[in-house]
């Protein structure tokens, strides 16, 4: 009788063994979600005034809360860097460049760029999109977002030179998905990237899921939103977009909740550049001017929230440094998957500290670089010059560097406003600091790379000199 019971009992006890595994492999969701052109000064959790921020402060709330992070300057190279890791210099995409609107050839090529969505999916991940890419023309390359690791994307497809409709990001977007192109009439663009990430979701809530929403809220045009129609000028257009961008935030996590996956789920929260120079904030009491292609604090230094209840401490504020090059290594680490050999990671990880298991991170230094326009030679897109001025800085200290060297020195702890050069004062505790990142600065290569891509066929359109000085 007792043989025939543990007969009996092992295969449950097999299946609550394979249970027990499973769940503790569980491989948990990422979502990140960037916002166009939008620095702390318009954050309520980072002492903006004068403008309502409740979804995102919750996020703040129940997660950690960065106040040393840093993106590039400018768009592209932002992006390029957070999809593969590396700094500018190695990438290429130092300076912007527009691919549907100014194209030559040019193109994010996925031949010589891999991306964390490209390791992810092949790790088992499903992977969408939604939003702003920019660095394809999809006229060209159809089906590129699947070659960069994307199973499905809802993405306006930015300028394309020739086509008119597709100047349309908010009403009326025109809108590239996995069927094709095309104008979305009578819709909000915004609605439609969350609509589409929504639905994802649902989707595939019992799969593991990276979700990138790098929105277009709240870059130029400055518009009407759906709640706030009547307004016309920058001064109220603005702000409205920016209380639009926090109720899509609630709109996506109070899906996760719905879905009963927000537990499951690593939210990252960030911009990609501080706020065009023509918006103004006051944040504790400072007014602020949008410092987006600028190399001062207000150019790169956005707001940076992670939240995942039950695994990264709640109410959690740190002033650890970070950039965007940390990202591709931090969402290997959360999924548990290693990087390719031979990939060069400019990043570190910050998996231990949203775990509180550190409470600082390895990086002693953090950089940001770039900005202006790339420039067509004749043959390929390059930087405008061979070595970008950059900035470089560490808690407290922070050094402008360019191809003459130092040419900058602030104590961002005295002098957040960058308005006191310290370069010539003669103390030590100054000069030790200089020379430990000037050390940094000289440790990069000489000269910055261009993009890597190989020329795509010719652009679809006939570009006049009128177009590429658009």
């Amino acid at each position: 009788m007792v043989f025939f019971r543990i007969r009996f009992l092992l295969p449950l006890l097999f299946l609550v063994l394979l249970q027990t595994v499973a769940n503790a492999v569980e491989r948990p969701n990422i979502l990140f979600i960037m916002v166009d052109d939008l620095g702390p000064e318009w954050i309520g959790c980072y002492g903006a005034e004068g403008i309502e921020t409740p979804n995102i402060d919750k996020l703040a709330g129940e997660g950690m809360l960065f106040s040393n992070a840093y993106s590039m300057p400018l768009c592209t190279p932002t992006r390029a860097t957070l999809l593969t890791g590396q700094y500018p210099f190695r990438h290429g995409w130092v300076n912007h460049w527009d691919v549907p609107r100014w194209g030559d050839g040019c193109h994010f090529d996925p031949e010589h760029n891999l991306t964390f969505a490209r390791v992810l999916r092949d790790a088992g991940y499903k992977t969408a999109i939604a939003g702003k890419w920019q660095i394809n023309d999809f006229r060209v390359q159809p089906k590129v977002l699947a070659e960069h690791g994307f199973d499905e994307w809802c993405l306006w497809t930015g300028y394309e030179t020739g086509n008119p409709p597709s100047d349309e990001r908010y009403w009326d977007p025109y809108i590239h998905t996995n069927e094709g192109s095309r104008t979305y009439e009578g819709e909000f663009g915004p609605d439609v990237y969350a609509d589409f990430l929504i639905d994802f979701m649902k989707r595939h809530q019992d799969q593991p899921m990276l979700l990138y929403f790098p929105m277009c809220l709240t870059h130029g045009p400055f518009i009407p939103t759906p709640d706030a129609p009547e307004a016309k000028e920058k001064e109220d257009c603005f702000p409205a977009m920016v209380r639009y961008t926090d109720k899509l935030v609630g709109r996506i996590v109070q899906s996760l909740e719905d879905l009963g996956i927000r537990e499951k789920t690593y939210l990252f929260f960030t911009t990609d550049n501080g706020t065009s120079g023509a918006i103004h904030r006051t944040i504790d009491g400072h007014r602020v001017r949008g410092g987006k292609g600028r190399l001062t604090e207000n150019g790169m230094r956005g707001p940076f929230i992670v939240s995942r209840p039950g695994s990264i401490p709640s109410g959690t504020k740190t002033d650890a440094l970070t950039d965007f090059t940390d990202l591709f290594p931090t969402f290997l680490e959360l999924a548990g998957v290693e990087a390719p050999k031979n990939l060069t990671l400019d990043g570190q990880s910050i998996a231990d500290v949203l775990h509180g298991d550190l409470k600082d991170s390895k990086r002693d230094w953090i950089m940001a670089m770039g900005g202006g326009r790339a420039v067509f030679d004749g043959n390929r897109v390059r930087p405008t010059k061979p070595f970008a001025d950059r900035v470089i800085r560490n808690k407290r200290y922070k050094i402008h560097y360019t191809s003459e060297g130092t040419t900058g020195l602030y104590d961002l702890l005295e002098d957040p406003r960058e308005e006191n050069n310290l370069m010539g004062k003669e103390i030590e505790e100054v000069q030790r600091n200089r020379d430990q990142l000037e050390r940094v600065a000289q440790s990069f290569p000489k000269t910055d790379a261009a993009p890597r891509y190989d020329p795509n066929s010719k652009q679809p359109w006939d570009l006049s000199l009128a177009d590429k000085e658009k």
